[in-house]
C-alpha cells in the first residue's frame, strides 16, 4: 500500500503531513482566470445527425465563433486528405470508445445527483457492433483505443471485448486502454492483462475515506488504493492516476498525490474541473493548474523538473528529483491543447463526437444496422471530423453551452 506522506530531507523541516494538515491553510489556491463574462444566445440541446450532410457546429446556432478565420484546404484537395484527418492539420489516431452508461459510483463531476435516464439496451451498441467500428478506425489508422464509461469494468463481456480488440493489432493497433474508478477492478487485473490490455487511468479524487463519500456519493476508495498497487506488480505498460481537482474538496491533497510517485512508477495527473451537464460547474470552484504547480514550488521548490511534452500532449508533465513516477496536469480549462487534439469519441449509443465540449453528434450506430458499408461509414466519419472546430470555446462560453453528462460521454 502507498504511503500516504514522505518525509523530504533538504526539501522542508516540517513533515509533509503537519503541512498539508495542521499547516494547510498556508496553502492557498487563487483562481488563474480572469472574472470576465461572455453571453452566449441560447442553444438547443445535444442533437443527432445520421448523416454528416446537415453537421452543424453547435457554437455556430449559438452565434459564437470558436475558431479563427481560416482558407482551408479546397474542395478537391479535402479528397486527398487522409479520412481521420481534419482542415487544421490534425491526424485522429486515438480512438476513445465508451462501452457502457452504467457506474458503480455517482462522482459529483461526472453525474447529477439524481442521476441519469440510461439508453435503453437495444439502442446501445453491442459487442459485434463496437468491434467493427474499432476496425474501421484501425484500418483508416487509428492505433489507439481507451476504453471508457460509466464505469467500463461493470460491462460483463470487458475481457472479451479486450480479446476483440488485440486481434485488430496486426492492422495497426498499438495500444489498448482502460479509463476506471477501480472499485471493481482488482479482481479482473490479471484477466485484462492477459486479454491484452496495455495501460491502466485509474480515477481517484481523494485518499481521504470520508472525502471519497462525499465525491462519489459511495464507498469504497480503500479498494481503488488496493487496484492500484496491484496493478503496478502485473507489468502493464502504464499506470496513470486521475484527480479531479475541485477547490474546497481535494485540493489540500495535491502535495500527498505527488508523493505517491516516490516508490512506484505512477503517472498521477491533476485534472482541471470542467463543466457538463448536470455537474453544478462553477468557475469558483476551478483551480487552475498554475496555482497547483505554485503551491508545489512552496513544498518541493528546484526539485520539480519539468518534462518535455509528448507528441499529442494533453498533460503538461513534471518529475520530483530521485522520485520514480511523475506527475502533470491536464489544463483543458487555462490552457487548452486544441491545436494537437488527435481524438475522437464513440458513445455508447453509438454517437460519434469529434470534441470532447462539442454538443453535436453523428450516429454511427444506425449506419451500422442501416447497412452501410465500411466505406460509407468511413465516408461520414471523415465529413464528420473535417467539420472540427480548430478549438473549442473559451471558459465562460463552455459553461454555459449544453453538453452530455460527462458518463454518456465517456470520462
Amino acid at each position: 500500500m502507498f504511503k500516504l506522506f514522505r518525509q523530504i530531507p533538504a526539501i522542508r523541516t516540517q513533515s509533509l503531513t503537519r503541512l498539508v494538515t495542521d499547516k494547510a491553510a498556508q496553502i492557498t489556491f487563487s483562481n488563474a482566470i480572469p472574472n470576465t463574462t461572455t453571453t452566449a444566445r441560447p442553444i438547443s440541446s445535444t442533437r443527432t445527425e445520421h448523416t454528416s450532410d446537415h453537421y452543424l457546429e453547435s457554437t455556430k446556432s449559438a452565434g459564437v465563433s470558436t475558431v479563427q478565420n481560416h482558407t482551408g484546404p479546397s474542395t478537391e484537395q479535402q479528397k486527398e486528405l487522409p479520412a481521420l484527418s481534419d482542415l487544421f492539420g490534425r491526424f485522429h489516431n486515438y480512438l476513445r470508445i465508451s462501452v457502457t452508461e452504467r457506474c458503480n459510483l455517482r462522482c459529483q463531476y461526472c453525474m447529477p445527483e439524481e442521476g441519469i435516464d440510461l439508453t435503453e439496451n437495444d439502442k446501445l451498441l453491442t459487442t459485434e457492433e463496437i468491434i467493427r467500428v474499432a476496425k474501421i478506425f484501425v484500418q483508416q489508422g487509428v492505433d489507439k483505443i481507451r476504453l471508457t464509461g460509466g464505469e467500463p469494468t461493470v460491462r460483463k463481456d470487458i475481457v472479451e471485448l479486450i480479446q476483440g480488440l488485440n486481434e485488430l493489432r496486426p492492422l495497426g493497433l498499438r495500444k489498448i486502454a482502460i479509463t476506471t474508478n477501480g472499485i471493481a477492478l482488482r479482481r479482473k487485473l490479471p484477466l485484462l492483462r492477459s486479454a491484452g490490455l496495455d495501460g491502466l487511468n485509474i480515477s481517484l479524487d481523494t485518499r481521504d475515506p470520508r472525502k471519497f463519500e462525499l465525491f462519489t456519493r459511495r464507498k469504497g476508495g480503500a479498494h481503488v488504493l488496493q487496484a492500484i498497487a496491484e496493478a503496478g506488480k502485473l507489468g502493464f505498460q502504464f499506470v496513470k492516476v486521475n484527480v479531479v481537482v475541485m477547490r474546497g474538496m481535494n485540493e489540500d491533497e495535491v502535495p500527498a498525490f505527488v508523493e505517491m510517485t516516490h516508490d512506484e512508477e505512477l503517472d498521477v495527473r491533476f485534472i482541471e474541473y470542467m463543466p457538463f451537464d448536470g455537474n453544478q460547474w462553477g468557475q469558483k470552484k476551478m483551480v487552475g493548474y498554475r496555482d497547483m504547480l505554485d503551491s508545489l514550488r512552496k513544498i518541493y521548490g528546484d526539485n520539480i523538473e519539468q518534462l518535455p511534452l509528448e507528441d499529442n500532449h494533453t498533460t503538461k508533465g513534471y518529475r520530483i528529483k530521485g522520485y520514480r513516477g511523475q506527475f502533470g496536469f491536464i489544463t483543458s480549462m487555462t490552457h487548452s491543447f486544441c491545436s494537437t487534439c488527435n481524438r475522437v469519441r464513440v458513445m455508447a449509443d453509438g454517437n460519434l463526437k469529434v470534441c470532447l465540449f462539442g454538443n453535436t453528434e453523428i450516429s454511427l450506430r444506425d449506419l451500422l444496422r442501416s447497412g452501410s458499408s465500411d466505406a460509407e461509414i468511413v465516408s461520414t466519419i471523415s465529413q464528420a471530423i473535417k467539420r472540427k472546430q480548430r478549438a473549442h470555446a473559451g471558459i465562460d462560453i463552455l459553461s454555459q453551452l449544453p453538453n452530455r453528462p460527462m458518463i454518456k460521454i465517456g470520462g
